[in-house]
């Protein structure tokens, strides 16, 4: 994991959105927020009506693997969620949180290398999405 690998990313124009106005609320500067301010230019806009169903989304329920050098290699069923949707249960992960930044618009066989806290790094790899709310129909979630 020495170099950082980016694959191309695909966001929904509502995601961005609300992501934006989320990253101008006062009470999240200087978390996490550079990493994804940094994605989102990067990230390719669609109309969500328009989004593959293999792309992780906000609200998308995906299986990834996890390659860390200090913890191993594992897998988790992860839904990527707002901050006020974060409960503090392990499988949902806040768009702050790095691995959160790392997932969105990431399509089903991606795989990113992300830096962790204290100074870490971890392959993250879209393995399947078992739920994506656009392609379930629910544009306007």
């Amino acid at each position: 994991m020495t170099t950082t690998q980016r694959p191309p990313l695909l966001v929904s124009r509502l995601d961005a959105e609300r992501i934006e106005a989320l990253l101008e609320q006062p009470q999240y500067s200087g978390l996490n927020t550079r990493a994804l301010q940094d994605e989102l230019a990067r990230a390719e806009i669609a109309e969500p009506a328009q989004m593959p169903a293999d792309v992780i989304t906000m609200n998308s329920i995906a299986r990834v693997r996890v390659e860390d050098r200090e913890l191993g290699n594992h897998e988790h069923e992860l839904t990527l969620v707002y901050p006020r949707d974060a409960d503090g249960g392990a499988d949902k992960v806040s768009i702050l949180a790095p691995v959160g930044s790392a997932l969105l618009g990431l399509r089903i066989g991606d795989a990113i290398d992300w830096p962790l806290p204290g100074g870490r790094s971890a392959r993250l790899q879209v393995l399947s999405i078992r739920f994506q709310p656009e392609a379930a129909g629910e544009l306007h979630r």
